[in-house]
């Protein structure tokens, strides 16, 4: 009786999640904007943690992108970590490039 009480728990959890799990499509060429959790480190609290926006070069398996920008060199970053961005102006809390950080060692 309990494990079948957690089995009917566990399927109506695992519902719940997916349901709420966005499935994100990117293209290449499509504008996103990428998320930088370095950025709310060093900056004051009323600034943004989304740079960008940044145009898709290439869509590796398993939600790798490859992102451009003009003037800056071409990385690699989790899709998790990107949004669509759909044009028209900036908005004021974005930050129009991203500062690269060194690496830590």
């Amino acid at each position: 009786m309990a494990y079948e009480n957690s089995v009917i728990y566990k399927e109506s959890t695992k519902k719940l999640h997916d349901s709420k799990i966005k499935n994100r499509i990117f293209n290449i060429g499509d504008q996103v904007l990428l998320f930088n959790s370095r950025l709310k480190i060093f900056s004051g609290k009323l600034k943004t943690c989304w740079s960008g926006p940044f145009t898709i070069t290439r869509v590796f398996p398993y939600g790798t992108i490859k992102l451009s920008q003009p003037n800056c060199p071409n990385f690699k970053v989790n899709g998790h970590r990107v949004k669509h961005y759909f044009g028209g102006d900036i908005p004021s809390n974005v930050t129009p490039d991203l500062h690269m950080f060194p690496m830590d060692n």
